[in-house]
């Protein structure tokens, strides 16, 4: 039981981690854009609000997954 709730933290920890470094290569992304073009600032707010969500989906995933592996041990 110890080895797979050691690779439960382990995966979820890599999902947060990942999420987080997704969701700073989108912000920057959008803020270089903003900088270069900054009239378009509404448009690529948009689209930003909506990639940041489907960045974070997958991480979440992972952690739902790992909790139901870790509930099935």
């Amino acid at each position: 039981m110890g080895t797979i709730a050691i690779a439960v933290a382990i995966v979820a920890s890599l999902a947060a981690v990942a999420g987080a470094f997704g969701v700073a290569i989108v912000v920057r992304a959008t803020l270089q854009g903003i900088t270069r073009q900054p009239e378009i600032r509404g448009p690529l707010q948009t689209v930003m609000f909506i990639g940041v969500p489907l960045v974070e989906a997958l991480p979440i995933f992972a952690i739902v997954i790992a909790f139901l592996l870790l509930g099935n041990m």
